[in-house]
């Protein structure tokens, strides 16, 4: 297979959540499959940006290979990472508004979890490929402060670090008067959700030549 792009996820283990998401978006990203969604009107449109994405939590964002490097040195250095990296546990998860997007987002301490994020950014940089101009003004139009143009410029992304915040996003941009309502059918369909919640694992996925991303291999925290 070859992949446009590569990411570090945490990708749920088998289980309620993990069979929820992949239902919810309608792409299984552990068998890089579709799946029928949930019968509910409008879930397709709503659904519809994250669902190539797949059902994870981002720890290191998409990026291109750099010149150089191949997927089997990766693979070495995401398992080395692995293998220096304790778990992070967190008191929980909890439906949350991102502004007008809908996520799961951890409560608790999250310092481990956030150690764990910074280590793939900046362990595994040497493999991204420098953000090219039409990718760098693609994040400015976000409008950026200070310290995320700084960031964007050093990591190709501008959410990490202190910027960043782990979510499992369950929707695009929804509208003002959607989000009561989007909030309501999550809440009647979500599973019982982990307490505590683990990350005991990440997990290295490739982007498709069709735009979506799969599961290529998971790596267990054993420290």
């Amino acid at each position: 297979m070859s992949y446009a792009r590569f990411a570090i996820y945490y990708v749920p283990p088998e289980g309620p959540l993990a069979e929820f998401g992949a239902k919810w978006l309608g792409w299984d990203i552990v068998t890089g499959s579709e799946v029928p969604r949930f019968d509910l009107p409008g879930l397709h449109d709503i659904t519809m940006t994250p669902r190539k994405y797949g059902f994870h939590g981002t720890l290191k964002p998409p990026f291109r290979l750099n010149d150089g490097q191949s997927l089997d040195a990766l693979e070495k250095a995401v398992t080395d990472l692995a293998a220096v990296l304790s778990p992070a546990v967190c008191e929980g998860l909890t439906l949350t508004q991102l502004g007008r997007f809908l996520a799961l987002t951890p409560f608790g301490t999250l310092d481990d979890l956030q150690r764990i994020a910074e280590a793939c950014v900046r362990d595994l940089d040497e493999f991204r490929a420098p953000a090219t101009e039409a990718e760098l003004a693609r994040r400015r139009k976000a409008g950026l402060s200070t310290r995320q143009e700084a960031l964007l410029a050093q990591w190709g992304y501008p959410y990490v670090f202190e910027q960043f915040r782990f979510h499992l996003t369950l929707s695009g941009r929804l509208p003002e008067d959607e989000l009561q309502g989007w909030t309501g059918i999550l809440q009647d369909h979500l599973p019982e959700l982990p307490t505590p919640f683990v990350i005991d694992q990440i997990a290295l996925c490739g982007e498709r030549q069709d735009g979506r991303f799969e599961l290529i291999h998971r790596y267990t925290l054993t420290v």
